[in-house]
């Protein structure tokens, strides 16, 4: 038996404990928790059939009670010194998958300061908001099967694109190619209709980062009258690590006040509003400091606006906020946001940029407050730009 030693301000500490996927040269993915700068084996630790899995679609299923007792056993073994040393293994040695087999994706436009930032450059002679957008949480259906883990190349997408001073469309790649930094919220326990904001953390799992990448030319020719499609689907990115929602209790915060009142089925007796701070750092230079704690809805009214027509939740489905912007132009989430539709350039060392180029790359970390002074950390999500 083994005494792991970490640094007392890791991210990684016993308060946080996220579950991942993880192989080593010559063996298949099996679920391990991070502890520092570690991954336990889960099956080698407990011998769990679920922990040798291909996905934590199995484990996520059994619910609250089984995530309370494993997550109880985890922390016991690793304060008590007492895991197997065959459990043990370097996070440097370790390849990481996509955490869960995905089972239906939907996006939501959560941010008041973002969309209405997008208001104002796309309908700048309108209100800002839409008259639904404080009534419900406006979403659209994704793509699961374009869910990447984090590190995974991104194909520059193409599709047909028309700039406002073009006769007709074109085909070819996208030239206005963006991001959009999300936190993203996966499901455990399946349910066949309604799921109350209150019954949030019956139902889901934890949380991750997602990298919504979005073609946002592609998009504006053809979102009328539908919404989003290719300028979406071709790719989403996710962190490898799921933060379980048992270690984000310190993190809990109230949503900005809500001017209407909810209606009766998005109202929460406690938030579900989350202190989460994003750093968007773009080829090796930060430019953006998102906080998730400016978010208008909070993920248990996102869920429960999504499941309230008794559409069903399977285990394996993610459902991200949307781009997280605050009201200061260093906390813009999307980068057609922080230069202002390409307007505002951005300063990248001796370079400037307005949307992506072929070979750049964009890193999302994440991390929320913990109990005495910890923080509680997600990793990050990363991808680099391929061409067409």
């Amino acid at each position: 038996m083994t005494h792991i030693d970490i640094p007392a301000d890791s991210e990684f500490g016993i308060d946080n404990l996220p579950y991942g996927m993880f192989s080593t040269p010559g063996t298949n993915a099996r679920v391990g928790v991070r502890y520092g700068d570690n991954v336990i084996d889960l099956y080698a630790a407990l011998g769990d059939a679920d922990f040798a899995s291909t996905s934590l679609n199995a484990f996520m299923a059994r619910g609250r009670g089984r995530w309370v007792e494993v997550r109880s056993s985890v922390t016991d073994m690793l304060a008590g010194g007492t895991t197997p040393a065959e459990a043990i293994v370097p996070v440097s040695d370790v390849t990481m998958h996509l955490p869960f087999e995905v089972a239906d994706y939907v996006d939501f436009y959560a941010s008041e300061h973002h969309a209405a930032n997008l208001g104002r450059l796309f309908r700048p002679d309108a209100e800002p908001l839409l008259p639904n957008w404080k009534h419900l949480p406006v979403a659209y259906h994704g793509r699961a099967g374009t869910v990447v883990v984090s590190g995974t190349d991104i194909t520059r997408p193409r599709g047909q694109r028309k700039a406002p001073d073009e006769a007709s469309p074109t085909f070819g790649p996208s030239r206005r190619l963006d991001i959009e930094a999300e936190m993203g919220f996966a499901v455990g326990v399946p349910s066949d209709g309604p799921i109350s904001p209150d019954r949030f953390s019956d139902h889901v799992f934890g949380a991750v980062i997602v990298n919504d990448w979005s073609a946002r030319d592609i998009q504006a020719w053809e979102y009328v009258p539908l919404g989003p499609n290719l300028g979406k689907s071709f790719a989403t990115s996710i962190s490898p690590w799921v933060v379980p929602l048992l270690a984000l209790e310190q993190a809990r915060v109230s949503t900005p006040v809500q001017d209407p009142e909810p209606l009766e089925y998005l109202r929460e007796s406690r938030s579900w509003a989350l202190d989460i701070d994003l750093t968007v750092a773009w080829n090796g230079h930060v430019v953006s400091h998102p906080p998730y704690s400016a978010m208008y809805w909070s993920p248990a009214q996102m869920l429960a606006h999504e499941t309230v027509n008794g559409a069903t939740s399977r285990t394996g489905d993610l459902f991200a906020s949307g781009t997280i912007s605050g009201p200061e132009k260093n906390q813009r989430g999307a980068f057609i946001e922080l230069t202002w539709g390409g307007a505002e350039p951005v300063t990248l060392g001796l370079e400037t940029r307005t949307f992506l180029e072929d070979n750049d790359e964009v890193v999302i970390a994440a991390s929320a407050p913990g109990p005495n002074g910890s923080r509680i950390g997600f990793g990050d999500v990363r991808g680099r730009i391929k061409p067409a």
